[in-house]
């Protein structure tokens, strides 16, 4: 079916109007009217042709949340009207080792991404959230809590998971020292969450004019980093710290503050 997007033509020009073509819903799958889609700094990177392989004309966008408008016939989890979310994935194998581990990202036969992926359905390219619908697998599909606002969950389905994973893998919580360094999309999330979960919280920045926004979000302490005073006084004490800094910098300084 015909939808109406916004796609990069080519590296260099704006996002502007492009009909794209959805794919009837299958058995499994979901189709979703889109509300709301984050801006994540992958889709830039897409957009712009800066990263390998990338075909144009791209349909940025997976941080992905709206309304079920149809259901497959095998739909177990969802109904017309349920609050839906989508990431960075839309499909794998599903058979090999990795996916049967639930690391689909891994998958052997390569996974399906929400954009500029093939699309094995349609025979061209995945195209993403900039756009009015999606129709997606009901396994790579998530339920969204009545009690979360829609446009505050939906960078969750990146810069969310991105910051949560880690600190759910290496146990961040009530006894455990943790570092997140940086403040930007990544790092308030980084913050919140390690607060929630009840780490003792301490945010990493360069510019203390964060320093109010970080303890605001949870943070117990700042450290000011080009403060080599203020770093030294937490050597070896850190049982986790969550780096969320794009830009070059050295680690050095980081590691030092490490328990071993």
């Amino acid at each position: 079916m015909s939808t109406k997007s916004y796609a990069a033509q080519t590296p260099t020009s704006p996002l502007a109007p492009h009909a794209i073509e959805r794919r009837e819903p299958l058995a499994t799958d979901v189709e979703i009217d889109i509300l709301f889609c984050g801006v994540c700094h992958s889709d830039l990177h897409t957009a712009r042709g800066e990263w390998a392989g990338v075909v144009h004309p791209v349909v940025p966008g997976h941080e992905i949340l709206g309304r079920v408008t149809r259901v497959g016939a095998k739909v177990g989890k969802f109904k017309v009207g349920d609050i839906a979310a989508v990431g960075c994935m839309v499909d794998s194998c599903r058979t090999c080792d990795r996916c049967k581990r639930n690391l689909e990202q891994f998958c052997a036969s390569g996974a399906t991404f929400t954009y500029n992926s093939p699309d094995k359905h349609l025979g061209s390219m995945t195209y993403g959230g900039y756009s009015e619908r999606i129709v997606v697998d009901e396994a790579f599909t998530l339920k969204v809590p009545a009690n979360l606002d829609h446009a505050r969950a939906a960078p969750l389905l990146c810069a969310g998971i991105t910051t949560w994973s880690p600190l759910r893998k290496w146990g961040a919580g009530k006894g455990k020292k943790v570092g997140i360094v940086g403040l930007g999309g990544l790092g308030h999330m980084g913050v919140k969450f390690a607060h929630a979960l009840g780490a003792h919280t301490v945010l990493f920045t360069t510019s203390p004019g964060k320093v109010a926004d970080g303890k605001r979000l949870g943070a117990d302490e700042v450290v000011i980093s080009s403060d080599a005073d203020a770093m030294a006084a937490h050597a070896g004490s850190f049982d986790l710290i969550v780096d969320t800094v794009s830009a070059d910098h050295g680690l050095d300084a980081y590691m030092a503050l490490l328990k071993l």
